[in-house]
């Protein structure tokens, strides 16, 4: 039996989570769980998982939630988060909140040497050379969650990391991968929130449709894998069926098929060195799919990837400005203050006005990241 720390448990990844925790219960339990503002929802989960520890992101509802469970220890906030990563019963936890707010809980489950599931891009992105350099350092597995990277993982399973020639990551190209630039100009919201292959949330849904998440995914993948950013390629890939491949040296590539869904990859990463059965997943029909298509991306029509691939190659708070520029931006669309492609606009002039740190700590990214925040807020006011 593992037992399980969730953060970010009442959204799209840590739902799908509980989905497999339900069905392998002789597996896997949940014994500290992280949510938001959610609280219906947190009830549920409490009721049915029954948890030892729970974490909301506001004082007020800790303790309204503590009158009605007075069984379970709640706690709230920042540093809620940093308790339900290090909770001692836990021996994985997996990471699925959105944002950068997960990266102070991920670093301190870290040192208390938990496997880290990971389905937080940004904690890697902002501070891989942190997070990696202590998961060394503590002995910490870091196990992928976000399906690209667990297809690359699997694709190196058995395999001399050595041999590898490049990482290929598939991209669906998101809600507008037929539009044109033009055509991108008015785009609404709710359009950019019908994802063609996925059930995401909505910031990973538009990141999708700006490609700016497969922009994350190409820096986690150098994070991850140790490999130069030119040595990483991103194609289209319609179907969402080869979630990525990996090449080696003799030519051969090493593929991942799967059907769109993100419970097998999480469920990979909980169960991993084992593979559990999906007893009630949809199996992958070749057949009946008939062609899987591939194109190549043209980074002037997406520029959130190619502004990933910048920052990615001269490291430092540039990756943490790029980041947090993006999530604010991408909040202020959603809000409907600021039309699509004003998301690219933003993160640009962030990028460019920002001087950059190389190697920075903890203190600094955390710094960066305020700022950046408190100036995209400014801007748009």
């Amino acid at each position: 039996m593992k037992s399980i720390s969730l953060l970010g448990a009442t959204g799209s990844i840590g739902l799908q989570t509980l989905d497999i925790v339900r069905e392998h219960a002789d597996e896997f339990e949940i014994v500290a769980f992280a949510a938001g503002k959610n609280i219906e929802k947190t009830k549920d989960i409490i009721r049915e998982f029954k948890p030892k520890l729970v974490s909301v992101q506001l004082e007020k509802d800790a303790y309204t939630l503590s009158k009605e469970f007075s069984h379970i220890d709640f706690t709230y906030g920042t540093k809620g988060l940093v308790d339900v990563a290090t909770f001692s019963e836990a021996t994985v936890l997996l990471n699925a909140v959105l944002g950068s707010i997960g990266l102070e809980a991920t670093l301190a489950a870290i040192r208390e040497k938990k496997a880290i599931a990971i389905a937080n891009k940004e904690t890697l992105v902002t501070a891989g050379h942190l997070v990696m350099s202590e998961a060394k350092k503590y002995g910490a597995p870091i196990l992928p969650v976000d399906s690209e990277h667990s297809a690359l993982w699997q694709s190196m399973q058995g395999e001399n990391r050595k041999s590898i020639s490049r990482l290929i990551l598939t991209a669906s190209g998101g809600s507008f991968r037929d539009k044109t630039r033009k055509e991108l100009e008015n785009v609404t919201i709710k359009e950019a929130l019908n994802h063609p292959n996925w059930s995401m949330g909505a910031k990973i849904t538009i990141d999708s449709a700006t490609l700016m998440n497969k922009g994350l995914e190409v820096i986690e993948a150098a994070v991850l894998y140790d490999m130069p950013y030119d040595k990483i390629d991103v194609l289209i890939h319609r179907e969402s069926i080869i979630h990525s491949m990996v090449e080696y040296h003799d030519t051969s590539i090493m593929a991942q098929l799967g059907t769109p869904d993100m419970r097998t990859p999480i469920q990979y990463a909980l169960s991993y060195p084992e593979r559990l059965p999906r007893l009630a997943a949809e199996r992958l029909d070749l057949a009946k799919i008939g062609q899987l298509h591939f194109e190549n991306v043209d980074l002037n029509r997406f520029r959130c990837l190619d502004f990933a691939y910048q920052a990615g190659k001269m490291g430092g708070t540039i990756l943490t400005v790029m980041n947090a520029a993006n999530e604010a931006a991408v909040g202020a669309f959603l809000q409907g203050e600021i039309k699509f492609l004003e998301i690219e606009d933003i993160i640009e002039k962030m990028m460019n006005d920002h001087m950059n740190i190389q190697h920075p700590d903890l203190e600094t990214i955390l710094h960066v990241d305020k700022e950046t925040r408190k100036t995209v807020q400014s801007m748009l006011k």
